[in-house]
This record gives structure tokens, C-alpha cells and sequence, in this order.
């Protein structure tokens, strides 16, 4: 079994990294395509467009909650199996993912019982206003029932990926993709069901997605397989999972945090127009973010495995490859979105005011995306390597330390330039995040280097 994933210590670090890093950042181009094709649709709904997308915007901190839970058990096991793989404890990387199967349905049902219960509560917390509260509880009394598809398909197929078979975790995301696409303008347009069209779309596609992740889990072609004696988790194996997906789990549900500061800061100062604007904003940041975390996890599996292994310098290079390949897609994008802010803007709205403050807003928003390649490639080999520690720091420094504070802050500072001061918070915190990253990554990585040389 060992040699079944030799590859991934023998093969040319460049070859590898491009056979497991193009699906992968594939997947996430067509797993954005999720929320984006909903919020296009809706976005174009006659008369009502604009305000239903802002009430759909309003439900993203809810969805990323979601998200962030699933990324909590699944990017935290995935690392742990790949790390097991290259000690050849085949045993221990199948006992991981059992625990983490059981402990993501576990969670699904919470999550789906809280957010059936309380989701209009939320949504008027994160920003939701009178106009815009019916269309976020339409969307997420719909939304809320498919939580568990959500779970399994990004928790479960991360498992996919860390054993080199990226192409099927690539399949596991286009076919919830494209019928998602499909289904969207038959539910929202062909049966006037709006937004909730939009959600049954959504968790229909997901539902197949799901199917699609279970059904190569528990099948012949897998290398680790979900079995029924390792489905009751022992804390052993369990809690270093959860340990390591915190830093993932922060990042991403801090999103949710953030996009509550962002809402209610912007409502006060620019209301529901600047409020719409986010959800254009954070819209295009997630296309900006997910082909950097694709580049990442298709590096992930070649470093876990060979740290597993012992072999630093398979490491060093593929990390330097990372690097590279990650900083040169942060500037081109950058580059497109300073210089062409109307094209963004313009896949979301018609409307003509909203189009016209959201091409500002972007420039700022977007101001430091260039230097995100260092960021993501950093955190994601911390995360790779097993370095819990190191995750949580760079996730807490960013987003809690940094940008909620400057959010409050800047507006006080900027009394003239209050609704852009709120957008600028963003720029100004990835730049003192990106410098602390960097730091903290040259002495760790070193360190880790050490250990096993």
C-alpha cells in the first residue's frame, strides 16, 4: 500500500505539482461558480434584483459557517492521512478518515438544526435590513436542509485529493458545478421561484456532488477506505484532525465574523447600496482566493507525504514552486482588477449606481491582492507540515488582531472618506499580515527542516 502512493516521493517535483495542483485549482474555479452563478441570476431577477441580492449577500456569513466546518474536520484530517501514507502507517491514515466521516455527519445535523431555527436571527445580526430580511430567510430555510450534502462534498473529498487523486476530486466538484448551473435558471426564472429557486438549485446540486465523494470513498479504487470498524473516533486520532483544521476553520469562519463588521459599518455609513457592493467585493476576493488555496492543496499531499517520509528537499522545492506559481497569479489578477474594475463589477449588477461605487470600492478593497501569494503558500505549508500552532497564529493575526479593529477604526480616522475608510481596512491588514507571515514562516520552516534532516 505504501507503494500505491510512492509517487508522491519519487516522481519530479515540478510534474507532480502540475498534475495535482491544475485540477485542484480547477475545482475551486468551478466550486466558486456555486454562489456566483446564484448571485448572477439573482442579480438579473426584473425589478427585484438588486435588493434580493443584497439579501442573499447577507446570508454568505452563514454559508461560510457551513463551509469553514466542513474545511475544520476535512483540511485538518487530509494533511494527518498524506503524513501516515509516507510512514507507510496505512492503518492510522484509515482510522483518520473514519473518525473524520463520522464527526463531519455529526456536525451537519447541529448545524442544519441551528440554522433552521435561527436563521432569520442571524441574518438581522449580519447586516440584513428591512427591505432585504425576507429574501436571506427564503434562501436559507431552503439552503439549511442541504447542509449535510455541503459537509460531506467539501469535507469528505479533501480525503480525495490528499491521495493523489486529484482529476476525481476535480469530478466531485464539476458535477455539482454544471448542474448547478443548469438547474439555477429553471428554479429561479422557469418556475418564479427567485431566490428560493436559487437554493434548491444549490443543495440539488450538492446532493449529487455527495453521492459522487461516498460513493469513491467506500469504493475499490481508493487507497485509504472508509470502513465501518473505524467509524466511532477515538480522541487519539481525532482531536490532532480538529487541532490542525482550526487554522482553516478560523480563516474561514472569521469570514463570517467580518462580513458582520463589514454590513453593519457600511449599512451605518453608506447604506444598502454600499452593503450591495460587498457582496460584489467578497464575490470577487473568493475568485481572487480559491485558485491561490488550489495551488496549495495540490501541493499538499507531495509535502505532507514527504514529511512523512523524511525527504526535506522534495519539500523545499516543491514549496519554492508554490511560491513562485502563487505569486505570479496574485499580480496578473491584481494587475486585471486595478486596471478593469467595470469588468468585475459588471458580472453581478445592471444597475447603474451600484455598478458605478462598486468599481471604487474594488481598487481599494483589492489594493494589497498582489502579495497574497506569499500568504496563502505560507499558511498552506504550515498547515501541510502539521504545524498547528503556526496556522492558528497567522489565521488570528490577520483577521482578528488586524482588520476587525481597523474596520472601527479607519472610518473614525477618515471623518471625510467614511465608507471608503471601511473598504480600506482590508489592504492596509494584509500588508502588516503578509509581513508577519513571512517572518514567522522563515523561522518554522527552517525549524521543521531541521527535525527530519
Amino acid at each position: 500500500m505504501h507503494e500505491e502512493n510512492d509517487f508522491l516521493g519519487t516522481e519530479p517535483v515540478g510534474k507532480l505539482l502540475r498534475r495535482l495542483a491544475l485540477p485542484t485549482v480547477a475545482a475551486q474555479l468551478i466550486n466558486m461558480l456555486y454562489n456566483i452563478v446564484d448571485r448572477i441570476y439573482i442579480g438579473h431577477i426584473p425589478e427585484t434584483g438588486a435588493l434580493a441580492l443584497t439579501g442573499v449577500g447577507v446570508c454568505m456569513p452563514l454559508i461560510l459557517i457551513v463551509s469553514a466546518f466542513a474545511a475544520f474536520v476535512g483540511y485538518g484530517g487530509a494533511p494527518r492521512a498524506s503524513i501516515f501514507m509516507g510512514k507507510g502507517d496505512h492503518e492510522l491514515a484509515e482510522k483518520t478518515i473514519g473518525a473524520c466521516f463520522t464527526a463531519q455527519i455529526a456536525i451537519s445535523l447541529v448545524l442544519t438544526a441551528a440554522l433552521l431555527l435561527w436563521n432569520r436571527d442571524f441574518l438581522l445580526a449580519f447586516g440584513a435590513s428591512a427591505n432585504t430580511i425576507q429574501y436571506g430567510v427564503d434562501y436559507m430555510n431552503i439552503y439549511a436542509i442541504g447542509t449535510i450534502f455541503v459537509q460531506l462534498t467539501l469535507g469528505m473529498n479533501a480525503f480525495i485529493t490528499a491521495q493523489g487523486f486529484a482529476k476525481t476530486g476535480m469530478l466531485s466538484v464539476v458535477i455539482g458545478a454544471v448542474a448547478n448551473i443548469i438547474l439555477d435558471p429553471i428554479f429561479i426564472f422557469g418556475f418564479s421561484m427567485g431566490v428560493r429557486g436559487a437554493a434548491l438549485a444549490t443543495i440539488l446540486s450538492q446532493a449529487l456532488s455527495c453521492a459522487w465523494v461516498l460513493a469513491f470513498l467506500f469504493g475499490e479504487k481508493t487507497h485509504l477506505k472508509i470502513r465501518r470498524e473505524n467509524l466511532i473516533p477515538t480522541p487519539r486520532v481525532l482531536l490532532p484532525c480538529l487541532a490542525l483544521g482550526l487554522s482553516t476553520f478560523i480563516m474561514q469562519a472569521s469570514e463570517s465574523v467580518i462580513s458582520v463588521c463589514f454590513n453593519a459599518s457600511l449599512l451605518r455609513y453608506g447604506g444598502d447600496l454600499a452593503v450591495g457592493a460587498m457582496t460584489i467585493l467578497t464575490s470577487v476576493m473568493q475568485f481572487a482566493m480559491l485558485p491561490l488555496q488550489g495551488l496549495g492543496q495540490g501541493a499538499q499531499p507531495i509535502i505532507s507525504y514527504n514529511f512523512g517520509a523524511r525527504n526535506p528537499d522534495r519539500i523545499r522545492a516543491t514549496f519554492r514552486l508554490l511560491l513562485k506559481s502563487s505569486m505570479v497569479y496574485a499580480v496578473v489578477l491584481w494587475a486585471c482588477v486595478l486596471l478593469f474594475p467595470q469588468l468585475f463589477a459588471m458580472l453581478f449588477t445592471s444597475d447603474p449606481e451600484l455598478l458605478d461605487f462598486t468599481q471604487s470600492a474594488l481598487r481599494i478593497y483589492m489594493a494589497c491582492m498582489l502579495l497574497f501569494g506569499i500568504q496563502i503558500a505560507c499558511q498552506m505549508t504550515f498547515t501541510s507540515l502539521g504545524n498547528a500552532k503556526a496556522s492558528i497564529a497567522v489565521a488570528v493575526m490577520r483577521k482578528f488582531v488586524l482588520l476587525i479593529p481597523l474596520i472601527y477604526l479607519l472610518p473614525v480616522l477618515l471623518p471625510n472618506h467614511q465608507t471608503m475608510a471601511v473598504y480600506l481596512a482590508e489592504p492596509v491588514a494584509d500588508f502588516i499580515a503578509v509581513s508577519f507571515t513571512a517572518i514567522l514562516f522563515s523561522f518554522q520552516f527552517r525549524k521543521a527542516m531541521q527535525r527530519i534532516e
